[in-house]
């Protein structure tokens, strides 16, 4: 068995392993690692949970000297989790935290530094059904109304609203979307979604409209070095966060005067609703969205249950006469 002498060189080889031999996006890498350092700390604190100070960042996990892996169990990892749940970690979390561990615990395993993997048998918490918030379209325009055409990245603001409701865009696929696989003559784009997999998306006549519309205003923009071919550009000329696109997209609908918990992730939401209401076909929806299994899509399929029950008294045999 090979011997662990420094936890970063360690969390490196790993983060490797989740490019090289898993194929991860570069944020499920970043989520993989960052929950293994927080057992890392948890290990090196006795068993006590360390909250960071900010959550979505883990470079504020204390320093750890070299763990004792090999005396980590199956009920080491359960009481870990037990803990994660006693302090309000959501089960959605969790879930992935468990993937994150297995896969860990799996490459000391390979790399010979375990005898065994520990979190082979480690249960998934079961993550009950959630119906994503789901805007109507009369609130997406109330939103996109609510721009203020008075500030200088308001083009870039509308186009992407439509780029987000239009195409059913995540966020990530948003904010790294290169010119260069726009293609406004035959009306799609190429996106690279999980796991650096490209997929053509159509485009709407509007967003087409709304990108050549930002385009002329980034053309008068001195962009950073690097971020020559990304669409959406902040006012220093950069590429945008995911924070920043957050915080855009929750201050139309606050603008708006909508209640809802909104995200950009609600515009995708309420993209796949709309397709599917409109009578579009499932798998091709699963295409446009970029999801593996068609068991991802199907939470779409939340009609209402007014319009469904009109719907089979309608067409339903035993209802006409």
């Amino acid at each position: 068995m090979r011997s662990i002498l420094d936890i970063d060189r360690l969390l490196d080889g790993y983060t490797a392993y989740l490019l090289l031999e898993q194929g991860l996006s570069d944020n499920t890498r970043e989520c993989y690692r960052r929950d293994v350092s927080r057992l890392l700390a948890w290990l090196a604190a006795g068993g006590t949970i360390v909250v960071p100070a900010k959550p979505e960042d883990g470079s504020d996990l204390p320093p750890v000297s070299p763990i004792p892996l090999r005396d980590v169990t199956l009920d080491t990892l359960r009481l870990y989790l037990g803990d994660l749940n006693d302090v309000g970690i959501a089960v959605r979390s969790r879930a992935r935290i468990v993937a994150s561990l297995r896969s860990f615990f799996n490459y000391l395993f390979i790399e010979e530094y375990l005898p065994a993997n520990p979190a082979e048998l480690l249960e998934t918490p079961k993550v009950g059904m959630h119906l994503p918030e789901v805007l109507t379209v009369e609130e997406i325009d109330d939103m996109i109304a609510s721009i203020d055409y008075s500030k200088e990245e308001c083009k870039r603001d509308r186009a992407m609203m439509e780029v987000l409701y239009g195409c059913g865009l995540r966020v990530s696929e948003l904010i790294t979307l290169e010119i260069s696989k726009i293609y406004p003559s035959e009306g799609f784009l190429v996106v690279r979604g999980k796991g650096d997999k490209e997929r053509v998306v159509p485009m709407s006549e509007t967003s087409i409209e709304e990108i050549a519309s930002w385009l002329e205003d980034r053309a008068r923009m001195k962009v950073k070095p690097g971020d020559e071919n990304i669409l959406f550009l902040n006012r220093r000329g950069g590429r945008l966060t995911r924070q920043r696109a957050f915080q855009i997209v929750k201050g139309l609908a606050e603008a708006a005067g909508i209640r809802k918990t909104i995200s950009p992730h609600t515009l995708r939401h309420s993209f796949a609703t709309h397709l599917l209401e409109g009578g579009a076909n499932l798998r091709a929806i699963q295409q446009m969205l970029g999801h593996e299994s068609i068991a991802t899509t199907q939470i779409y399929i939340h009609l209402d249950a007014t319009a469904l029950r009109s719907d089979i008294l309608k067409y339903h045999p035993r209802n006409h006469n």
